[in-house]
């Protein structure tokens, strides 16, 4: 399968940091995953929707942790055929099935789920968006299952930021306050029973550690000094997440379908 080059100047900024070889590109990174999980207190043989499942590691990771089936849709076929290969390899064909298929065409999938993980996928639609896309997830959702996310967070100078984030990561991105996903989430039937926040450290130091390990770490820095239209991307995103340290977060929910 033929892989597009890159544009550096225009990409989005997901693309960008995975470009750059970072792995982890959730906001809360590995350790909000962990809350998810730990909320989520799977029992074998459940039923896991993920959205945009990308490479299929995610799926993997919880088939083989929680004894779960596992179904994942991802729109870019590239991704598609990767993560077909990549559980070939893990051996769990029977417990995961990977659909390529649109996340705002959720009614193709047949069936309903004990979960729904989504991870930094809300955030990057309109607010239109977001409201068709939750209420696609509570009719996906079984009565009394999970809605598992983490989204960006956003505590103070909201239109300000979204023009910004809108200019460095070239899309709309437009993370919401701690009531107004809420309420994103009440008015499509799923009621938020457990929350937690943090920072923004998706590209400090410290994450980057802890989220890909040292010799991740140096793999990305070497792959951004060496390539200056991606350094000059990642940097610009690294200052906007600086300059407003104060205001913008993550946000990770357990919300129940009523």
């Amino acid at each position: 399968m033929t892989t597009v080059p890159l544009n550096f100047k225009t990409a989005p900024g997901h693309q960008i940091l995975a470009a750059a070889g970072k792995t982890v590109l959730r906001p809360g990174g590995r350790a909000a995953t962990e809350q998810l999980l730990d909320w989520a207190n799977f029992q074998g043989g459940e039923t896991v929707l993920e959205l945009a499942s990308s490479f299929g590691e995610s799926a993997i990771a919880i088939a083989q942790r929680f004894g779960v089936r596992v179904v994942g849709v991802e729109k870019n076929p590239q991704s598609v055929e990767r993560s077909r290969q990549n559980i070939r390899a893990a051996g769990l064909e029977s417990q995961i099935e990977i659909i390529e298929g649109d996340i705002f065409h959720l009614e193709e999938i047949p069936g309903e789920f004990d979960y729904v993980l989504a991870e930094a996928i809300l955030t990057l639609q309109s607010l239109p968006g977001k409201t068709k896309l939750v209420k696609s997830i509570r009719q996906k959702l079984k009565p009394g299952g999970k809605f598992l996310s983490q989204e960006m967070l956003i505590r103070d100078k909201e239109e300000e930021i979204h023009k910004v984030l809108a200019q460095v990561i070239r899309v709309n991105s437009s993370p919401l306050s701690l009531t107004h996903w809420q309420e994103l989430y009440a008015e499509a039937g799923l009621q938020v029973q457990q929350t937690d926040s943090g920072g923004m450290e998706l590209l400090s130091l410290k994450q980057l550690i802890r989220d890909e390990g040292l010799g991740g770490t140096i793999r990305i820095a070497k792959n951004i000094l060496s390539n200056p239209p991606l350094r000059e991307r990642v940097l610009e995103m690294r200052r906007t997440y600086l300059n407003y340290q104060k205001e913008l977060g993550y946000v990770t929910f357990c919300a129940i379908a009523q």
